[in-house]
């Protein structure tokens, strides 16, 4: 008797018997929802690249994460426009900071949502770049700006954070971070680090959205070169040596292989974000017709969760609750 031919269509029959043996299941539960804070009173101003993504006032802020949070979402991820910048990039640091001010209102309004927040000194300094400026050359001082990242970090957590998140990717940044963060009484604080964050043109839309964009030069001195894999490894490594508790891939989609080769090297969870050049490319596919909005965001997100995200930071967070629900 010949040997039967496996027939895999027969699993593929019906949507129940595809779920029954799905291998990679996406949840409401594995997304953070980035939110853009901005000064003033009853602010949404709409970010254009990006359409559905608004810089909100506080106000705003606090119902756009509860509605997330109603939805299933666990945690946001907060970005602060500031009403005035400097090069010493001190409304980073600010106790009164807008990120210290919704954090605190966020907290208050959701305590059980989990509040992240980047910590970063771009959308803070006068400049855009994501350290302090030597005036004379243009080169980002590593470890002048650690003292500041550090303080910054502390700020966010006496503000309430649940996780501090630093993306700008200077040397040693974790480890500055972890021991402010003891030394100050926050030594249960987690930090989630951007480890391998590359210096990507997907992040355009961002730029807009948080103000951040560098006022000379690029980010390529400290962001890591698209082509580099296993120098992501390193980062990675070195991160979790200095006391990293989850580490992310950024961008997601266009980095898939490295975000595997990171899954396989650490038992830490690992983020991925699915930055704003990824969202805004599905959109105006979308918009033109081009392709079906809901499914292809879908497609995407669980490729990235296959890849071996256990989180994952995504503008569609909502959107993908709502969908996965219904």
């Amino acid at each position: 008797m010949p040997f039967p031919i496996q027939r895999l269509r027969r699993t593929r029959r019906t949507g129940a018997l595809r779920g029954l043996v799905r291998e990679t299941r996406l949840s409401p539960s594995d997304l953070v929802y980035p939110i853009f804070v901005t000064v003033g009173e009853d602010v949404r101003n709409p970010v254009a690249p990006m359409p559905g993504v608004f810089q909100l006032s506080i106000n705003h802020a606090v119902a756009e994460a509860k509605k997330a949070h109603d939805l299933g979402v666990p945690a946001v991820l907060l970005f602060g426009i500031p009403e005035a910048k400097d090069e010493a990039a001190s409304g980073a640091y600010d106790p009164e900071g807008i990120v210290q001010l919704a954090t605190r209102a966020i907290k208050d309004a959701a305590p059980e949502l989990i509040v992240i927040t980047d910590v970063c000194l771009c959308e803070y300094t006068s400049h855009g770049h994501c350290g302090v400026v030597e005036r004379e050359t243009g080169e980002v001082l590593n470890d002048v700006s650690l003292e500041l990242i550090a303080r910054t970090a502390a700020s966010h957590a006496e503000a309430g954070a649940d996780v501090v998140a630093p993306s700008d990717m200077m040397d040693g940044r974790v480890a500055a971070i972890r021991s402010e963060l003891d030394n100050e009484g926050y030594g249960n604080t987690p930090i989630l680090a951007y480890a391998a964050k590359y210096a990507s043109a997907f992040y355009g839309p961002f730029r807009e959205a948080a103000d951040s964009a560098p006022q000379f030069g690029d980010r390529r001195s400290y962001q890591m070169d698209p082509a580099n894999a296993r120098e992501a490894l390193l980062e990675v490594e070195l991160d979790i040596e200095e006391g990293a508790d989850i580490v992310m891939v950024k961008p997601a989609l266009p980095y898939l292989d490295v975000l595997r080769r990171v899954r396989e090297t650490t038992r830490l969870p690992v983020a991925a974000y699915s930055v704003s050049g990824e969202f805004a490319m599905i959109k105006a596919a979308a918009q033109n017709g081009w392709l079906d909005e809901r499914t292809t965001v879908l497609e995407a997100l669980t490729g990235i969760k296959r890849a071996g995200a256990d989180i994952i930071i995504t503008y569609y967070a909502p959107d993908v609750a709502r969908w996965l629900s219904g």
